[in-house]
């Protein structure tokens, strides 16, 4: 591929600048030590905002990839291979991110339930985009 602008594809990088900035977001916020985390009460225990909160920066994530290529001029299976791609990469960024807190970040530890919460953040990321390539599809 000759041309220096396109990512993959033909897609323009620039697409791919609002989900490489909340990529490294996400990182900072994943690395910050425990004691540096502000302090919340018993209450956001008791819904597990936490989980919410995984959840919702890892779909960010995810979308912000995903959404180049679900509105590229690609074959529909190119797209849904992709997207699924994304959703898979988003999944181990989350897993390991957890590994992460766990042996390098103080005062942070590694949860299965956060994992969970960004698998299904990646996920739904992921339908969010089949239900756009979908209606595209039906559209055009």
């Amino acid at each position: 591929m000759s041309d220096s602008k396109s990512f993959f594809f033909g897609i323009p990088n620039k697409k791919f600048r609002p989900g490489i900035a909340w990529f490294f977001i996400v990182l900072i916020l994943v690395c910050t030590p425990g004691e540096d985390l502000p302090e919340v009460g018993d209450w956001f225990g008791e819904i597990s905002f936490d989980k919410f909160i995984h959840c919702g920066i890892f779909g960010m994530l995810a979308l912000l990839f995903m959404l180049p290529v679900a509105k590229a001029d690609l074959p529909l299976r190119s797209k849904q291979h992709w997207c699924l791609k994304i959703a898979l990469s988003t999944a181990v960024f989350g897993f390991i991110t957890e590994l992460l807190q766990l042996f390098y970040i103080p005062g942070r530890s590694f949860s299965l339930l956060d994992c969970l919460a960004d698998i299904v953040g990646g996920f739904g990321a992921w339908l969010v985009c089949h239900l756009i390539v979908s209606r595209r599809r039906l559209k055009g």
